[in-house]
């Protein structure tokens, strides 16, 4: 971090905050007698950073945590096919591809619906203790680590789109049927969580710790 921007002024110190609903531009007022400004062009409560971001995002990353175990233990999909019933999890639905041939389709949904939530999840995590250890060491990789999984978290609903299409298209009467099983709802809980996790966590944090760290 050089000398500039380490000076370089923010709209914090100018006393200017940034509405989340319009993006419009606004300067605090010196004293006022709401408990919050409002924005002048709509109305919403004008907050310097996001309300609470370091508990709620905790909160929300352990929820997510927990629900990781059952939604990669517990079948997310349950066909029967000539009156047996076979249960499969994501993980042994990737087995079944890669060992039908359709590695890629095995890679897809390892990486969308395995490794796409774990990482969202250990990078959230290392943000947040880097927020508590006020760390002021590499602000803009931490920042560019935080538009990843903001970008990439939707793409874990690939797997309830695949579970979703095969139970819509795969319903033989007797003869074969396909329903969704309790793994996808804890799977579905976690994407869900962690995109609400990721929403919840303001990245302007890290740059504030270093603002801390200066004085």
């Amino acid at each position: 971090m050089n000398a500039d921007q380490k000076s370089a002024l923010t709209a914090g110190k100018a006393g200017l905050v940034s509405c989340r609903e319009c993006r419009l531009l606004s300067r605090l007022p010196a004293t006022t007698a709401r408990a919050q400004p409002i924005c002048p062009r709509c109305g919403a409560t004008l907050h310097p950073r996001k309300p609470n971001s370091i508990a709620r995002t905790w909160s929300l990353v352990l929820a997510a945590m927990i629900m990781y175990v059952p939604a990669n233990v517990l079948p997310v999909m349950h066909t029967t096919y000539f009156g047996k019933i076979k249960s499969d999890t994501i993980l042994s639905g990737v087995h079944y591809f890669m060992i039908s041939g359709s590695w890629h389709i095995a890679l897809i949904i390892f990486i969308a619906s395995v490794i796409v939530p774990a990482f969202k999840l250990v990078v959230l995590v290392f943000l947040l203790i880097s927020l508590h250890r006020r760390s002021d060491r590499y602000p803009e990789e931490r920042t560019r680590l935080y538009r990843i999984i903001e970008v990439i978290g939707r793409w874990s609903m690939v797997d309830l789109f695949v579970v979703t299409v095969v139970v819509a298209l795969l319903q033989l009467g007797s003869l074969a049927s396909v329903r969704a099983g309790l793994g996808a709802i804890f799977f579905g809980a976690v994407v869900v969580i962690t995109m609400i996790a990721a929403r919840s966590f303001d990245p302007r944090l890290i740059w504030d710790a270093m603002e801390h760290r200066k004085k």
